[in-house]
């Protein structure tokens, strides 16, 4: 094979868009095509408004978006002309049949196989990036050989993505390793050496690691899990320092100190959220299950059960302080994404809390920054428990234009979302406006430098993982009063 002249990434969702606008960017004389089937997805990657949220991002497609950079509805072209075809298609876990709620649904992925098996010419070498089961690679090099023409041929590699959402193009152009995996053949060699080659225009050699296929795809789902993990562990701790006095904060830094463990990802709040985390989790604990491996299996699956905890039990503590009743309360939540600087919403807390205190029939007066309000209302109307009065759940929810006007007149205050901005609020004002005793509930911890000065200024303040002051529930038992079931997953 000569050199790479042209890429297509099939699908232009939060892992495509940004590989390929940074690949772009990083090789001007390789034409880089984003396709997918969505017009209206293509249309926006198209305009001046993207359809994702990422710092960065913007300029580096308008730099390059008619350059080498191309976003188009044309697959079939854009597969044939290709060097390389990266699969960047959505992985969702199953909703229902065999692995339902925990399997990877591949449907999107065998559809892409087909298709470029069908309208291919030539040697591709085909990358999969969307994350998948373990022995996924060989299902779709099953598909190429069932389907492979005398004029075709194929390598299949995987190319895991290791992107945190809000850092994606620093991730994508300063990444901590590149991982790709290939057949441990001469032909499946010069395959990882051609895609090692696009890479090291600007990763140096030694973050290349190369591996067998299988390895790769586990080491994604691995890295996500022990990630993971290392959140319900602090959160886990959190709950008991709420009980005994201690600060989670505190905690997480002496043992953080410890070079052993270290310290990232061992900030206590509400919960992860993501379109990763919770799905790479419950991925790898059916991987166990399938392969007999049980115990295992449920050392993974208490991962989730944790963050689900997490979750179930800050929702009681806000009906707790309200005086056990949130019902026709005006509840301010501050925050809608799954974490800041990101406008993705996908498994995020907030729809969670909503959905509890919706149960319970606050009024919810919703404002993040960066996502719109057709997003906020969509996730709530799958996530409303009174499936038979799905009108009724939305017609608690509001959605603010500011901040401000979210917190006038509100009995309490709940922060979701990490964002800087909310750091920088005129407290007083908002105090001023609201009803009283006016409440924080600060479920990211964002602000423990101003718990003081809040107090001062009336507020009652509860947070994660820290008892600010004494108090007497008024119920007892919140948490077995509420119903907290999940809400469904999204179809």
């Amino acid at each position: 094979m000569g050199p790479v002249r042209r890429i297509c990434c099939i699908g232009a969702g939060y892992v495509g868009g940004p590989t390929c606008s940074v690949i772009a960017q990083m090789c001007p004389e390789i034409t880089v095509t984003v396709v997918d089937i969505n017009e209206e997805r293509i249309q926006a990657w198209n305009s001046e408004q993207l359809p994702i949220f990422e710092p960065g991002l913007q300029e580096v497609v308008e730099a390059q978006r008619g350059v080498n950079l191309f976003f188009s509805t044309d697959i079939d072209q854009a597969v044939r002309e290709a060097d390389i075809i990266f699969i960047s298609v959505n992985t969702p876990t199953k909703t229902f049949g065999l692995g339902k709620g925990r399997a990877a649904d591949l449907k999107y992925i065998e559809a892409c196989a087909r298709r470029i098996a069908q309208v291919a010419t030539g040697y591709k070498i085909v990358v999969e990036k969307s994350t998948v089961p373990v022995r996924a690679a060989e299902s779709i090099q099953r598909i190429f050989s069932a389907n492979t023409k005398s004029n075709l041929s194929f390598q299949v590699l995987s190319n895991p993505e290791f992107l945190a959402e809000g850092t994606a193009i620093s991730d994508l152009k300063n990444p901590d390793r590149v991982l790709i995996g290939g057949d441990e053949t001469p032909e499946g060699q010069r395959a990882i050496e051609t895609l090692s080659s696009i890479y090291m225009r600007w990763v140096p050699q030694t973050r290349i690691i190369t591996t067998n296929t299988w390895s790769s795809e586990l080491s994604k789902l691995a890295a996500n899990a022990f990630l993971a993990q290392r959140i319900s562990s602090i959160n886990s701790i959190s709950a008991l320092c709420e009980v005994t006095g201690a600060d989670v904060e505190e905690v997480a830094h002496a043992i953080g100190t410890d070079q052993r463990i270290g310290n990232r990802f061992l900030k206590a709040s509400v919960g992860f959220g993501g379109s990763c985390f919770q799905k790479d989790v419950l991925n790898l604990v059916y991987l166990c299950e399938a392969l007999n491996l049980p115990e295992v299996a449920r050392y993974w699956q208490q991962v989730i059960e944790i963050n689900e905890y997490q979750r179930r039990r800050f929702a009681p503590r806000i009906v707790s302080c309200l005086f056990n009743t949130v019902t026709d309360k005006k509840i301010a939540l501050l925050g809608f994404a799954f974490k800041k600087d990101t406008g993705d919403t996908r498994e995020s807390s907030s729809i969670y809390i909503s959905k509890y205190l919706m149960d319970e029939g606050a009024h919810l007066h919703i404002y993040d920054p960066k996502v719109k309000k057709e997003q906020i209302v969509q996730d709530l109307s799958h996530s409303t428990a009174s499936a038979e009065e799905p009108e009724r759940g939305l017609s608690l929810v509001s959605i603010a234009s500011d901040p401000y006007e979210a917190c006038d007149n509100a009995h309490a205050i709940v922060i979701c979302t990490e964002w800087d901005i909310f750091k920088e609020l005129d407290y007083e004002r908002i105090y001023q406006a609201m009803l009283k005793p006016a409440f924080i509930f600060d479920g990211r911890r964002i602000l423990d430098s101003l718990h003081g000065r809040l107090q001062q200024l009336g507020f009652q303040v509860e947070t994660i993982g820290k008892r600010i002051s004494q108090r007497i529930p008024f119920a007892a038992s919140t948490i077995a009063q509420l119903n907290l079931q999940a809400p469904p997953l999204k179809k």
